[in-house]
């Protein structure tokens, strides 16, 4: 009985202790602040670059924060490195794992992990009752994240709001943007487009992008060489290797695997060695993937691919990198911290704000397009970038969160004030039109032109083409520095100087291989290095047909046309062949010679050395040939024609004998017109183009033989082919502008 009362006094003095205690704490509670519980959510191996650093800060101010940390999505994958082992890694103690990823890499799997996810996150959020959850981004896990919070009446910190990307990225991270009620965002740019969106800009932080605290200071490191050993091999050099990273676009994944598939042509083509990561998780990685293994990149001697490569070492592959190439966030963002060059493919980041750095080859739709873009970057360096950060955002957004206010009612409200436009006065953003200096080279003349993205003709000079090669390229050179002169007067801003030349072409190297006889001294001649060492401005040069149908693709009929061919009509016959969206130059660059095709085994003599060729036949030569015999013969005049003394006759006089009722001038134009349709027949029949474009000065007078001879000849399933007269006044000129045009535009706002 007395030890029972014993035990009973006991227990009542611990719980009055007990008792004590509590009213003890709840006195200096009510005396001092509580720490803020902060949660923060990682997804994949990117978002947790941007959030380590806040989380570091955070952890290194325990009397102010508490943290938890959960980890959901492809850190918990095997195939995407399983990176959560990184955090465990830097010592953070992770209160929740979440497998979310519904596996499949397509857009219902997408959709079913942000549904799972929804399932399993309540349950964390309710145990861990944190004040604030920090959410980055704009990948579908951190929507499923941010939808649940704010439906738990949890207070959203939201990183990196309010930039612009061009893919369905943009939906979700403005989505998460709504949702969320702080926003830390990195640019300027950015926080105008979230007060846009009616939020209240005393919530938002132009804080930088944490990932920059550590970038800035990144390039000091000693041991680089070291990494760069470690993930490529002990006989890669800084500067000489490539870092290649892409990843699905999911609004186009068709279109997203075909640039993957290019990309690693031209980098096998490229043969310079390169650290190439897996893509994201995203729908369409899997078949990504798939073209990679075809290709055998994981055992070619070039490749080092990988899964993951820790933050800290990556930046340093990036920072020393002769270049780097694909659609990531980092090659806009991060790798300008360090000037390297970047080219960014495709739409994923269209709209993005990059430095000098960034080369966009948004219509990546050709081998040569990423091949010539990596001649152009590879190796080169620039300034330094800081458009996204100056290494002080932590100590910003840990102040930020410190003035948050719990007391403050919840519910969001929103602002729906005028939005002034802001004028910047960077020279860089003054309305200049992006234009391109076009070089005609003809067998007469010599021709420049300053031609706008619109395909507008600004300016126009001409002078008679010199026989001699010292004196063309003089001429070349001075008519460019004239034009560029009066671009500046014309506000036009010169991306780059595009030649059309006579001849067989290299246009890789920018070399003639063989001229025509029209252009003496015009053989094995480099044209780009005078012209851009002299302007300072990349140069792309192709033959005159060529550049004829990659006019018409921009600018004239063959626009949004796959498979089209187009003919021009001068003073010889040349041409261009698209097949698949893509210019046909041939394996030794002698493809769509169509002025060669031969239609006679014995006609008249060509200046190509052989016989019965259709420009034998059709051209502005042949024609003028025989308009020399006819007049020689006296068969030439009729009633209504006259013809000067000592004035030389061309073309122009037969066209018009014939429509004077000249049976023998309609004769020749007949033969010429049947000869150019047989030819064309012939090419209907080879590679089936759905158009065909007639271009020059005789074009018109050929369109209804042409047809003719098509109706009568070609097969029945290609005489329904269309043939059309091309309404560019300027085709050579057009198509040298094109090839600049479709390359250089590099900068973003």
């Amino acid at each position: 009985m007395h030890q029972c009362f014993q035990v009973r006094k006991t227990h009542e003095l611990y719980y009055l202790n007990m008792q004590r205690a509590r009213e003890k704490m709840e006195k200096l509670e009510k005396g001092t602040k509580r720490r803020l519980r902060v949660c923060v959510a990682t997804c994949n191996r990117a978002d947790y670059s941007k959030l380590a650093p806040i989380m570091f800060g955070i952890k290194a101010h325990s009397d102010v924060f508490d943290l938890e940390v959960v980890v959901l999505g492809s850190h918990l994958i095997d195939d995407y490195g399983n990176t959560f082992r990184m955090i465990e890694q830097d010592e953070f103690d992770i209160g929740s794992k979440l497998h979310t990823i519904v596996r499949g890499e397509d857009e219902a799997a997408m959709v079913e992990s942000v549904g799972l996810a929804l399932v399993k996150l309540p349950d964390v959020l309710q145990r861990l009752s944190p004040d604030v959850l920090i959410v980055h981004g704009d990948r579908f896990d951190a929507l499923a994240l941010a939808t649940a919070a704010a439906l738990m009446n949890i207070r959203i910190l939201h990183l990196e709001g309010g930039e612009v990307s061009g893919t369905i990225d943009d939906s979700i991270r403005h989505a998460i943007s709504k949702l969320a009620h702080y926003h830390a965002c990195c640019t300027r740019s950015a926080e105008r487009h979230l007060i846009a969106m009616c939020e209240d800009h005393s919530r938002i932080l132009l804080a930088g992008c944490p990932s920059y605290d550590k970038l800035l200071s990144a390039h000091k490191r000693e041991d680089y060489a070291d990494i760069i050993k470690a993930w490529l091999g002990d006989n890669v050099k800084e500067q000489d290797y490539i870092v290649a990273l892409q990843h699905p676009v999911t609004t186009d994944i068709k279109n997203s695997i075909k640039i993957y598939d290019l990309m690693l042509d031209a980098l096998i083509s490229f043969n310079k060695k390169t650290l190439i990561l897996f893509p994201n998780i995203d729908a369409g990685s899997k078949e990504m993937v798939r073209v990679m293994r075809k290709k055998g990149i994981e055992q070619h001697p070039n490749f080092r691919a990988v899964k993951h490569v820790p933050f800290e070492q990556f930046i340093q592959l990036v920072a020393h990198a002769g270049c780097m190439i694909g659609n990531s966030s980092c090659g806009v963002r991060e790798a300008g911290a360090f000037g390297t060059p970047v080219i960014n493919l495709g739409s994923r980041q269209t709209g993005r704000e990059t430095g000098e750095n960034v080369l966009h080859v948004r219509d990546a739709d050709t081998h040569n397009k990423i091949y010539h873009a990596l001649e152009l970057q590879f190796g080169k360096r620039y300034p330094c970038s800081k458009i996204y950060g100056d290494g002080n955002a932590v100590p910003r957004i840990l102040k930020f969160l410190q003035a948050i206010d719990l007391d403050e009612p919840l519910q969001k409200t929103f602002c729906f004030p005028p939005v002034k436009e802001c004028i910047s006065q960077d020279i860089d953003h003054i309305l200049e039109t992006q234009s391109a200096l076009a070089v005609d080279l003809g067998g007469t003349n010599l021709r420049v032109a300053i031609v706008s993205m619109t395909g507008k003709i600004m300016k126009k000079y001409t002078q008679a083409n010199p026989k001699t090669y010292e004196e063309r390229i003089a001429l070349i050179l001075s008519m460019c520095k004239e034009a560029l002169k009066d671009a500046v007067h014309l506000n036009c801003r010169i991306l780059g100087v595009g030649v059309s030349t006579g001849g067989r072409v290299n246009p890789q190297e920018g070399v003639v291989l063989h001229s025509t006889k029209l252009i003496q001294e015009w053989s094995s001649v480099d044209i780009r290095s005078p012209i851009s060492d002299t302007l300072h401005l990349p140069v792309w040069v192709d033959n005159d047909g060529n550049c004829a149908a990659l006019a018409e693709r921009k600018f004239g009929h063959g626009k949004g046309v796959e498979n089209f061919v187009a003919i021009i009509t001068g003073t010889g016959i040349g041409g261009g062949i698209v097949q698949h969206n893509e210019l046909i130059h041939g394996s030794t660059f002698c493809a769509a010679e169509l002025g060669h095709i031969m239609v006679s085994l014995d006609g008249p003599e060509c200046l190509c050395g052989s016989r019965g060729c259709i420009e034998a036949y059709a051209s502005g030569m042949a024609l003028q040939r025989e308009t020399k015999r006819l007049h020689d013969e006296d068969l030439l005049i009729v009633e209504g024609l006259s013809v000067k003394n000592e004035e030389p006759v061309n073309a122009i006089h037969l066209i018009n004998a014939a429509r004077l009722g000249n049976t023998k001038a309609e004769s020749v134009l007949k033969t010429a017109g049947t000869a150019l349709g047989v030819g064309i027949v012939n090419i209907l029949h080879t590679v089936n183009p759905s158009l065909v474009i007639l271009s020059g000065v005789l074009a018109s007078h050929y369109e209804q033989p042409v047809q003719q001879v098509i109706r009568q000849r070609a097969l029945s399933s290609a005489q329904g082919i269309q043939v059309m007269t091309s309404d560019l006044d300027e085709p050579a000129l057009l198509g040298a502008a094109s090839m600049v045009l479709d390359y250089s535009t590099r900068r973003t706002y």
